[in-house]
């Protein structure tokens, strides 16, 4: 009779235990608030996302302060220092061509007079040979070049661009006579400063291309006292 009774009561622990497991199975425990997803890895300690910008006054990476310095001051090289002056005049010239040179075979099929089609045309060849040597002096030099023309170069090609027949013409022919005239002084300042033998020798280039420009421009008869930027005071 006992054992019968001792039978029942551990039939009756075991079907308890059972419910008791199927329970906790079942069990899922509400996340608390502001927890992160299951096998998110935490932030790692002291970085940022990736594209944020550097907070203002914060030191530039490596690589961008060392490029920043080597734009500033004299540095020197194999053939000589190498001038903030001289660095000025292999950018300018590059842009130069950048809007020049475009603008020049625009003008080639776009000019109404004949002369300032061929003007045009002499124009385009000889910035495509200002441009590789400029390329080239930069290789050499280590000069890191603008690869498209400034807001105000932009707003001469625009402005040519949006005219025609007589009018595109004239506008053509007064700004890039601007242009040369300003790039012109700073051809003579590099040329009777620079110490070094590449950029003099580039400056003497750039000075016979850029007095033909002006002689070439001059020669359509379209010049008009805006074609002249001021002299300086």
């Amino acid at each position: 009779m006992r054992l019968g009774r001792s039978r029942a009561i551990l039939v009756s622990c075991a079907a308890v235990a059972l419910c008791a497991l199927a329970a906790c199975a079942q069990y899922t425990p509400t996340p608390r608030s502001g927890a992160g997803e299951l096998g998110t890895a935490p932030p790692a300690v002291g970085t940022e996302p990736a594209g944020s910008p550097v907070p203002a006054g914060s030191p530039l990476p490596a690589p961008a302060a060392a490029e920043a310095a080597a734009d500033t001051g004299t540095r020197e090289t194999r053939w000589g220092p190498l001038s903030e002056t001289d660095r000025d005049l292999i950018r300018k010239v590059r842009l130069a061509s950048l809007w020049e040179m475009p603008m020049a075979q625009d003008a080639m099929q776009r000019a109404g007079r004949a002369r300032v089609r061929e003007v045009s045309r002499r124009i385009a060849a000889q910035h495509h040979t200002l441009d590789g040597q400029v390329r080239d002096l930069a290789a050499k030099l280590d000069v890191t070049l603008p690869v498209k023309p400034t807001d105000e170069q932009q707003a001469w090609m625009s402005d040519i661009s949006g005219r025609s027949g007589s009018a595109y013409d004239v506008a053509y022919v007064k700004w890039l006579r601007l242009a040369h005239g300003k790039i012109f002084t700073l051809i003579g300042t590099v040329r009777g400063t620079t110490q070094n033998t590449l950029v003099r020798r580039f400056s003497e280039q750039a000075n016979a291309a850029v007095l033909n420009h002006q002689r070439l421009l001059e020669s359509t008869g379209l010049t008009t006292p805006e074609s002249f930027p001021a002299p300086p005071e």
